[in-house]
């Protein structure tokens, strides 16, 4: 998915020091990590868990996507929210519930706004690949863990680009796995963190198949994304990412 998702302090301790110029290959270690983890189009069925502190939500979705603009995610467990969808098509948003029969586009002003619900918002559902082209990026450090090089990237949007965030962190293997991706905002304060808590084979790639999204702010908050299948490269209809399918699916 886009799972599945995004997501300006220049001045911040430690970063006035950065090099002039964003660092190339940061920029194609990020580019190289979303490419990675969708694919030039992508199916999947994964299950989201939302835990709070006195109660516990879970659903299974079916995903799709193609390129980096489009994307299709759809409820199909448990059958009182079987239905609900959400479809992308390059900046627009859109959601469907089958209870209202209703297909409702998401303003830009709710883009921040919680995903179902999860800890996961609109934006980052929306445009993974916002953070390749309207960020600067900088190679914070290599390291070596268990044999496998490992890569710290810091992001920060470009001036006047239309995103939440005031920066954002990566830690990424060389093999483009995402290990852990930090989420600050404009006054430089950590909001949320996604971490990766399992990695396999699926799908004929290494990808990171269980990961979570943690609060900074509020303890026993956090959602689960776990992918149960994928497939990649995979021949999807254009007519898939449409406001017809979505409403009535033909899959």
């Amino acid at each position: 998915m886009r799972k599945l998702t995004t997501i300006a302090a220049l001045l911040l301790a430690g970063f006035a020091c950065h090099a002039a110029e964003p660092d190339t290959d940061a920029r194609q270690i990020v580019r190289a990590t979303v490419d990675h983890w969708r694919g030039v189009s992508s199916h999947s069925v994964m299950s989201m868990l939302i835990h709070r502190p006195d109660w516990e939500r879970s659903m299974t979705m079916e995903a799709w996507t193609k390129g980096d603009d489009k994307s299709l995610v759809r409820v199909i467990e448990p059958k009182k929210d079987r239905g609900n969808g959400t479809l992308t098509d390059d900046n627009d948003m859109w959601t469907f519930s089958p209870k209202v029969n209703r297909v409702i586009k998401i303003p830009s002003s709710m883009m921040g706004q919680s995903w179902m619900g999860s800890d996961f918002s609109n934006k980052d559902v929306a445009r993974a690949d916002d953070i390749v082209d309207q960020y600067d990026h900088t190679l914070l450090d290599t390291e070596q863990v268990d044999g496998i090089t490992v890569y710290e990237v810091r992001s920060i949007p470009h001036e006047h680009a239309a995103v939440v965030w005031g920066r954002e962190e990566l830690r990424v293997r060389d093999d483009h796995v995402l290990l852990e991706h930090r989420f600050y905002d404009q006054d430089g304060e950590r909001v949320k963190t996604l971490e990766t808590l399992d990695i396999e084979e699926m799908g004929g790639r290494t990808i990171a198949s269980r990961q979570r999204m943690v609060k900074a702010d509020t303890a026993g908050e956090w959602t689960e994304i776990e992918v149960i299948s994928v497939e990649y490269e995979i021949d999807i209809s254009d007519s898939v990412f449409t406001l017809s399918n979505l409403r009535n699916p033909r899959d």
